[in-house]
């Protein structure tokens, strides 16, 4: 009985968080869950505006061209890609009259002006590491809701060397997609993003890792469908670069 009595004790004495702070922090929060519409739409209206005011701007800057996959049904997906700039984020958005709630990093989240866009979009906010538990079940409740997730395994900008080379993938892409049994949209930059130079950007068709499905997975398992991942975005990009090199070959021929 006198353990339990310190415990209570010990609680009592414990500073509390003043309700101010904690207000503030809810605040800080993105809303994560959207109705669909009569159509089955999940429609962020605010990230529709964005789209509206910074397509423009982006292509402008960092003029693009989509390849594959462009055009992604209603539904849940969770997009996989690698990443070299924050404009990144507008290409899993370009496939897709749906709202898209991104992966970012939750320091983000409170920085002024970028975090007020991120929250009200539904970033999800993460931890560099990618195993938070509270970013995991948000990006969970999101999928199941029949919502989209875009995510970029590498978890920063890979700013190495020419960028052929990804910067090794954090877990948790696989994880989700089997855990919802919810299909993955690859997608590959093929080339660094640089300002009025086109990049060309590959999205590859649906895969379902549904071999791991009603199986008792171990952490390897888990490892070997993240690395499937990867693999197919160096796929894509190799794909992509000999029908490039194709089309020359071809030209010169004539």
């Amino acid at each position: 009985m006198s353990e339990e009595k310190d415990v209570r004790e010990a609680e009592r004495q414990e500073p509390q968080e003043p309700k101010k702070e904690k207000k503030q922090k809810k605040a800080k929060r993105s809303k994560l869950l959207y109705p669909a519409n009569k159509k089955g739409k999940h429609v962020m209206h605010f990230l529709n505006f964005l789209r509206f005011l910074f397509y423009p701007i982006h292509f402008l800057v960092y003029p693009y061209k989509l390849y594959g996959h462009k055009k992604v049904g209603l539904g849940a997906y969770i997009y996989v890609g690698n990443h070299y700039c924050n404009w990144d984020i507008f290409y899993p958005a370009r496939t897709t009259g749906e709202g898209v709630h991104f992966l970012m990093k939750e320091s983000l989240l409170h920085v002024p002006f970028v975090g007020y866009f991120a929250r009200h979009v539904g970033a999800i906010p993460a931890m560099r590491n990618g195993r938070d538990m509270r970013t995991v079940m948000d990006a969970i409740k999101v999928l199941q809701n029949g919502e989209k997730v875009s995510m970029f395994p590498e978890g920063t900008r890979n700013k190495e060397g020419d960028g052929e080379t990804f910067l090794p993938f954090h877990g948790g892409a696989a994880f989700l997609a089997i855990k919802t049994r919810t299909p993955v949209i690859p997608f590959v930059i093929c080339n660094r993003p640089r300002v009025f130079h086109m990049t060309h950007v590959v999205f590859g068709e649906p895969m379902e890792l549904s071999e791991y499905y009603d199986r008792k997975l171990t952490q390897a398992d888990f490892d070997e469908a993240d690395e499937k991942l990867k693999n197919r975005l160096y796929e894509l990009r190799a794909e992509h670069r000999e029908m490039l090199a194709s089309k020359k070959r071809r030209k010169k021929s004539k």
